[in-house]
């Protein structure tokens, strides 16, 4: 399999969108350093009702993973106490409850250091002492992200298109994210957070989680580049696989991961639900509104569950 600067439209791309150095050799988190005081004030100001719209999947045993991708298991739920008197019968009873899953297995955050290439991760760290098997990420660890937080704009690529779901295989183009972006009425800018909806996730929804999975639309190689030329902070859709797959150009592979993470820093969210959101936002106009998601603060994680939610 080839590596991905052995194709000259990856190496061009990521020069252009190359973030290294750009907050500092020490920086850990790329373009959240974008999320200013300022943004979240202007994003504090889109709020006008209060309505609010949680973006994830339930967290259950028949989630999204469905083999696809090895080692991400559903979590796998078990009650370590059931109504137990632990001070005596007739005492206040407690509950408890353990759960094992894959930190990215539902709605969740890919973190900074889940993806290299070239032994690099962001910041030109190597990833053989970035990423050790005891420890984690050592460097950019999805806990450094902090409270996640600001202005969201949602970029309604199927609506823009006029379809309910963009077909398998769609690859969401940046003239797509234009149309989504006339759409919405507003421009994205600065430490915005950008939430792109194919409609996929109604497959899920409806059951089909194999279909969901595989093939999947998904964002091209040109987009990169669109979200680097607006400074965005952080990008999540409503797929498992986040970029087109399979590939829009034979043998290579996650390029969209390794150029938005690797060489630009910026996280990317896969399985939110967007779809009451879409709704909300086709019925009103508003586009854009406050986005709560940090990351759960797992020490050493490459990625991270989150349960977003967007007020307007």
């Amino acid at each position: 399999m080839a590596a991905p600067n052995d194709f000259d439209e990856f190496r061009e791309i990521a020069k252009r969108v190359n973030n290294w150095g750009r907050w500092g050799a020490s920086d850990e988190i790329g373009t959240l350093n974008l999320i200013t005081p300022e943004a979240v004030r202007a994003a504090v100001a889109t709020v006008r009702s209060g309505r609010r719209f949680p973006l994830a999947l339930p967290l259950r045993q028949q989630g999204v993973q469905n083999g696809l991708i090895p080692g991400r298991v559903n979590p796998l739920h078990t009650m370590t106490a059931l109504n137990w008197e632990m001070f005596g019968p007739g005492a206040i009873a407690t509950s408890d409850d353990v759960a094992t899953l894959g930190l990215q297995a539902g709605t969740h955050w890919d973190g900074l250091g889940h993806v290299s290439h070239g032994n690099r991760i962001y910041n030109n760290r190597p990833a053989d002492s970035a990423i050790t098997a005891h420890e984690g990420a050592v460097r950019s660890g999805v806990e450094k992200a902090g409270p996640v937080l600001g202005r969201g704009v949602l970029l309604d690529v199927a609506r823009a298109l006029g379809a309910g779901r963009l077909e398998p295989g769609h690859p969401v183009t940046a003239e797509e994210l234009d149309a989504a972006e006339e759409l919405a009425g507003t421009e994205v800018r600065s430490g915005d957070l950008v939430l792109v909806r194919t409609g996929q996730v109604q497959l899920y929804l409806g059951g089909d989680r194999d279909a969901y999975a595989f093939p999947s639309p998904g964002l091209s190689l040109s987009t990169p580049a669109w979200f680097h030329a607006r400074d965005v902070a952080a990008v999540a859709n409503d797929t498992l696989t986040f970029e087109i797959f399979p590939p829009e150009i034979d043998g290579l592979y996650l390029p969209v991961h390794a150029l938005d993470l690797v060489e630009m820093g910026m996280m990317q969210g896969q399985n939110w639900n967007l779809e009451a959101l879409a709704a909300d936002c086709a019925e009103d106009g508003q586009y854009a509104f406050l986005l709560s998601a940090p990351p759960e603060p797992f020490v050493g994680g490459v990625g991270a569950p989150v349960a977003p939610v967007a007020v307007k």
